[in-house]
């Protein structure tokens, strides 16, 4: 049959949680003294809100082609994405084929190469990418996964990222990854409280169960290779995440050198395109990478990223996104599990990630989910009717 052309892009923004999960009410684990990069300044350390963490809102965008068919997607951007796609990308993708998403990409990639490359500009490339997957999945009657070569096992495993990993091992999870409350600028009281912090968390979830650390991006490689040392020879901690400045790639490879045999150094939830990820397996950055498919530059990047990282013999696990990388991991030897991002505030039980923005998101059951649960067409979720959209640039 001959395929629809795409008629029109919208952009919409939403405010509160979903896509932006770091958009809370107060009293949530994701913004209690968690560490990061302005932990160095006292005003900020208790909430990332406090120095803008939740600024930006989602970004919703929406494609409808020539025979009706809507493919939508969520990711982060609020109004700068709205007019990043309205006033720019649109040009790329109205008039063109449903069919012509990698043509799509590098024309929006290369067009924005002046003032974009990572961050936002990537961010709202990200969201029309995975809308133009999920529109053409839709047209053809299939879901995503299977236009990227379908399953290769039967089913999802994931570990689950929040402040409670002895609850998400009663909830049958492999594993458990704590955020890090303390940085340097806390000193050694600080660092005696990060490992104080594992050691509890050991003691209640066992010797076998995966333990590890997300530090976002908040240490320096002395401390980093302190905390990994200690946690891996004292408490058998399984990776320490994002522990620098996503642009110190040579300080993770330092890092990597330093830790303890056996320990594993991830990160890549902050890096965008093959370009990026090309340095940090090309110096030997980390053992596994884990790019956001709604910040990395979609489903049409992500492959790329994935194939390179195969080629180097890394394994690839996505940065939470919840269907969008389902798809994705289910079809990948070198993503053989997949992060699910506890959303409940006080992280004591399994709730959509995307909550309340998409309806019908599967949730893993005892820390699997059934391949079969992702066979609806498309990313196989629906926009909440109930939030409100609201369309800053209309056209």
């Amino acid at each position: 049959m001959s395929m629809p052309t795409i008629k029109h892009v919208r952009a919409f923004t939403i405010r509160g949680g979903g896509a932006d999960y770091h958009d809370q009410p107060g009293g949530h684990w994701i913004d209690d003294h968690i560490s990061t990069p302005m932990s160095k300044y006292p005003e900020y350390r208790q909430s990332r809100q406090s120095f803008g963490l939740n600024v930006l809102g989602t970004l919703v965008v929406e494609i409808e082609a020539s025979d009706g068919t809507v493919g939508f997607s969520v990711t982060t951007g609020g109004d700068l994405g709205c007019w990043i796609v309205e006033k720019h990308l649109a040009r790329f993708v109205e008039g063109a084929k449903v069919t012509d998403i990698e043509k799509i990409w590098d024309q929006m990639y290369n067009a924005t190469l002046f003032y974009g490359r990572k961050g936002i500009v990537l961010n709202t490339i990200s969201g029309v990418d995975l809308a133009l997957w999920d529109l053409l999945a839709k047209v053809r009657k299939e879901p995503v996964h299977a236009l990227l070569g379908g399953p290769v096992r039967d089913e999802l495993t994931f570990y689950a990222t929040g402040a409670r990993p002895d609850l998400a091992k009663d909830m049958g999870f492999i594993g458990g990854k704590m955020p890090l409350h303390h940085g340097p600028a806390e000193r050694e009281e600080g660092l005696k409280k990060n490992l104080d912090m594992l050691a509890d968390m050991r003691s209640k979830v066992g010797s076998d169960f995966w333990l590890m650390m997300d530090c976002w991006m908040s240490l320096d490689v002395e401390y980093a290779t302190r905390l990994a040392t200690a946690a891996r020879n004292e408490f058998g901690l399984k990776w320490i995440e994002e522990a620098l400045s996503p642009d110190d790639y040579w300080g993770y490879a330092e890092l990597r050198r330093n830790v303890p045999r056996g320990l594993l150094v991830s990160t890549g939830e902050h890096e965008a395109t093959r370009w990026g990820f090309r340095l940090l397996l090309e110096m030997e950055c980390c053992d596994i990478i884990q790019p956001d498919v709604g910040w990395c530059g979609g489903i049409t990047e992500l492959i790329k990223i994935s194939n390179l990282a195969d080629a180097h013999g890394k394994l690839v696990v996505p940065h939470g996104s919840s269907v969008y990388s389902y798809h994705f991991v289910i079809t990948r030897h070198n993503s053989p599990f997949a992060e699910f991002l506890m959303m409940a505030p006080k992280a004591d039980e399994v709730v959509p990630m995307f909550h309340p923005q998409l309806l019908d998101e599967p949730v893993p059951v005892n820390g699997r989910m059934k391949a079969s649960a992702l066979d609806a067409p498309g990313f196989g979720v629906r926009l909440n009717p109930d939030c409100a959209l609201h369309r800053p640039f209309p056209r």
